[in-house]
């Protein structure tokens, strides 16, 4: 563990590098007898069926950061469970930023929405298939969070970028800091095909398992503390591989997108949506 102490005014930061282990940095939020921790801490094994699925979090909050965790998905007919990954803050106004696999029917692929919430503002999912099996192996989903964007990257390759459009007077995740959060739960009131498809309950246990998180991040006992320039990650912005990336994945595995959705916003859509579509 490498830690770095930065000032800005009166906040004391710590700019941290984990390699988390699942004894020692994460505590259950529930659901603790549907978790088992393997591989001396290396993996999480998350199960739900009807009594109770659970969630994990982060003991430390982070005000930005690079945060990467391998995942291997619920297999077979999973279709109305949810396994999530994200970053949230806490109170009334929370700022947020997901992963979440929504289940599917056996032979089905599965979908990958993205969101994000700044001050309790969300709506804006995105939803991808993904271009491989995510039952047969784990993949490694990140999200890179800094001044100026939020990334979504799996195995490297950027998914979604959200960037910064205070100028435009949309509201950006950054000054609360976030734990963050793994969790495997009943969403089949809306996760497949609507809610039309609901959970085989005797398929279940439904199981998914967590590996390898890592954790390269700012910890703040200030929540408008912002100052970690030393890392690598603090000014990145897209490069023009990335760009290629986003174009390639909205192209040819993107099924629903926000910004071009004429229901949900009839007067035409929020404003950051000319500004990421542009990348």
């Amino acid at each position: 563990m490498a830690l770095i102490v930065c000032f800005m005014g009166l906040s004391l930061i710590f700019s941290q590098i984990v390699s988390a282990n699942f004894y020692t940095d994460i505590d259950m939020a529930y659901g603790t007898d549907h978790t088992q921790i393997l591989e001396n801490g290396q993996t999480l094994k998350l199960s739900l069926d009807q009594i109770s699925g659970c969630r994990f979090q982060s003991k430390n909050e982070y005000l930005f950061g690079q945060i990467n965790m391998k995942i291997r998905l619920v297999p077979g007919n999973s279709a109305g469970t949810v396994t999530a990954y994200y970053l949230s803050s806490d109170g009334s106004q929370h700022d947020e930023m997901d992963f979440e696999f929504l289940g599917n029917l056996s032979g089905d692929p599965y979908i990958v929405q993205t969101n994000v919430f700044s001050q309790c503002q969300g709506n804006r999912e995105q939803r991808i298939y993904l271009w491989f099996d995510p039952i047969a192996d784990f993949h490694t989903y990140s999200v890179l969070w800094n001044p100026q964007q939020i990334l979504f990257s799996v195995d490297g390759i950027a998914v979604r970028v959200f960037k910064n459009n205070k100028d435009l007077g949309v509201a950006y995740p950054e000054s609360q800091a976030m734990r963050i959060y793994g969790s495997l739960w009943d969403g089949d009131s809306w996760a497949t095909r609507g809610g039309l498809v609901k959970i085989d309950w005797s398929k279940a246990p439904f199981v998914t398992y967590f590996r390898n998180l890592s954790m390269d991040g700012c910890l703040s006992t200030f929540p408008s503390a912002k100052d970690c320039a030393t890392k690598s990650w603090w000014s990145e912005e897209l490069s023009s591989t990335q760009k290629k990336q986003l174009t390639w994945v909205h192209k040819k595995y993107m099924v629903y997108d926000y910004c071009s959705d004429t229901v949900k916003f009839p007067n035409g859509p929020p404003a950051e949506c000319t500004s990421n579509a542009s990348f």
